[in-house]
């Protein structure tokens, strides 16, 4: 049974997104670990360039390949809790110097996985100009592919 992406505005400066995955922690944690899986996955099913140093201190970069263009994102990674807690920065490079904060919390329960992200903004019109985006639908369908390659990994 798949879970729908609920996404939420907590305060003025957060958005939260919650799902639910059928797979252990330790494997949903591990998808967001390494190249070799988030390309499968992060870029909505798009063919991904991906760059990681998966360390505190490191940073990643992500070029997703869309039909109607490219999207390049990056960030730096401040805390890493294996299996349960990431905080990273995340940058579109389409609108730089837009720096915002991502805390993914991982909790399992009878091997299903709930991944919690809240990301914090600097200003509330920074918030809603990701809202308006279409962040949204890009993280459902993202999810959406995350779920189908746990299913082929399980």
């Amino acid at each position: 049974m798949s879970e729908n992406l609920t996404v939420t505005l907590p305060s003025d400066l957060e958005i939260k997104m919650v799902r639910v995955f059928e797979a252990p922690r330790a494997l949903v944690f591990e998808a967001h670990a390494a190249c070799e899986h988030v390309k499968h996955w992060w870029g909505r099913g798009n063919p991904l360039d991906c760059e990681m140093d998966f360390r505190p201190g490191g940073s990643y970069r992500f070029v997703e390949h869309a039909p109607d263009g490219e999207y390049a994102f990056r960030g730096e990674y401040r805390e890493i809790q294996a299996p349960e807690r990431i905080v990273q920065t995340f940058e579109f490079e389409g609108m730089p110097g837009h720096v915002c904060v991502e805390t993914l919390e991982l909790t399992e329960q009878d091997g299903r996985t709930t991944v919690t992200s809240v990301t914090r903004f600097d200003t509330k019109e920074e918030r809603d100009g990701l809202v308006a985006s279409g962040m949204e639908d890009g993280a459902r369908e993202s999810y959406e592919a995350l779920a189908a390659y746990l299913a082929k990994l399980s």
